[in-house]
């Protein structure tokens, strides 16, 4: 039997890593075991991993090309292992209807280095005007970059987002109580907390919970409290920055974005959480802006960029002893994949071979400068990293030897199911 390529390589399969050969076939894994003939086989070194899958984001592409587009974007995406992005609809012109949607979709298809979905936005009024073919309904409960908050949902629409059959992410903090906390002028990451309060989040949390949807998502939780809130009842994303950050951290408006980053104290809580496996994914919720709209803190937008980062930040985790990798593993590659119903996130026949080689004991540390967004000013710059140095996606390697060999081949995702 003849094939399109073979790999070969320490597979992390069936939950353990082993020495395999796994074959493709338009893009798919058709055959697993050792000694497979058929093609040339090409040795991937180091630990082979599934590519992860970001559901989280902001590409600002378009409409804010300035900050970032689906080139720069889907190409950061490739450095950090990422084959797969699910971009938020809170553009300029917000995706809130069926031609908007489009519109979007057209622009970027020739674009992307990597696979990617594409969110609509629900705004309390237009559920019966979303694109059928949206990956995902993304809800704003209270307001942040380019969106209004959704207050009320009504039961006819709730019905419409539940039909679609696809995940509704939550923007989790409460309308009503970030009024009653508004600052007029802040000037630091604490009073930037002090204006959205935790207990915003809270209160949208045990509003998630009630909401009778199938597929719910509440989005970038940044205190352990909301996981009772929600009492299971809806999958919870937790970002790396709300992980590893906090406001008492000389980040400037470079750490300012929605929700806050909380207390160290928070902080510790939230990443003991995460490493008891207390969440179900771990997004980026990358949102970059240029370095103008951060200069002074009172009027800097909110946002982080973080797609590259994502999971090298964690697999340096993993090579210092403090997580174990299924943990990241779970989260950041076979979670989120399965959450968006593709076939992708796991080592197995008739999945997307698209994976990623690293080596573990080649950690090195963030640097800004190497990062390949349009604005790559990181509040992670200097943090311990890992790297893939090579990235195969559809079958056909696009990273080798950390230099980026492909060409702008990502597929939208409801082409490949």
């Amino acid at each position: 039997m003849s094939y399109d390529a073979i790999y070969s390589g320490r597979f992390y399969f069936r939950d353990e890593f082993r020495e395999l050969e796994v074959a493709v076939s338009d893009g798919v894994i058709s055959h697993i075991g050792k000694a497979i003939t058929g093609a040339p086989v090409t040795k991937l070194e180091g630990a082979v991993i599934p590519a992860g899958t970001d559901i989280h984001v902001h590409f600002r592409d378009p409409g804010e090309t300035d900050k970032e587009d689906f080139s720069t974007g889907s190409l950061s995406a490739v450095y950090g292992g990422t084959t797969t992005v699910y971009d938020m609809p809170n553009n300029l012109v917000p995706v809130s209807d069926y031609s908007v949607f489009q519109d979007k979709l057209s622009s970027v298809s020739s674009r992307s280095y990597c696979d990617f979905g594409l969110y609509s936005l629900y705004n309390g009024k237009n559920a019966d005007l979303l694109s059928p073919s949206s990956s995902g309904i993304k809800i704003f409960l209270g307001g942040s970059t380019n969106s209004t908050a959704v207050e009320q949902v009504s039961d006819n629409d709730l019905k419409i987002l539940d039909s679609m059959n696809v995940p509704v992410v939550f923007h989790g903090e409460d309308a009503a109580c970030l009024k009653a906390n508004f600052i007029p002028e802040e000037h630091s990451l604490m009073d930037h907390d002090r204006a959205r309060p935790e207990q915003c989040e809270l209160t949208s949390a045990e509003v998630i919970s009630r909401l009778p949807l199938k597929k719910k998502i509440m989005a970038h939780i940044s205190t352990p409290e909301s996981l009772p809130k929600l009492k299971g009842k809806a999958m919870a994303e937790v970002t790396p920055h709300h992980i590893l950050l906090n406001n008492e951290m000389e980040l400037g408006s470079w750490g300012k974005v929605n929700p806050p980053l909380r207390s160290r104290d928070t902080q510790r809580k939230l990443m003991d959480s995460y490493f008891r496996g207390s969440f179900d994914i771990l997004s980026s919720d990358h949102a970059p802006h240029t370095e103008h709209e951060k200069e002074e803190f009172f009027q800097a937008s909110a946002g982080i960029i973080g797609v590259e980062t994502r999971i090298p930040l964690m697999l340096a985790l993993v090579a210092n002893k403090t997580i174990p990798f299924n943990l990241v593993y779970r989260t950041a590659i076979a979670n989120p994949a399965a959450a968006m119903g593709i076939r992708k996130g796991m080592i197995q026949l008739g999945y997307f071979a698209d994976f990623m080689a690293v080596r573990f004991s080649e950690g090195t540390r963030v640097n800004q400068d190497r990062l390949h967004s349009k604005t790559p000013i990181s509040p992670f710059n200097g943090f311990q990293a890992v790297f893939p140095h090579s990235v195969v996606m559809h079958g056909e390697v696009i990273l080798e030897r950390n230099e980026f060999v492909g060409d702008r081949n990502g597929k939208f995702v409801g082409n490949l199911k």
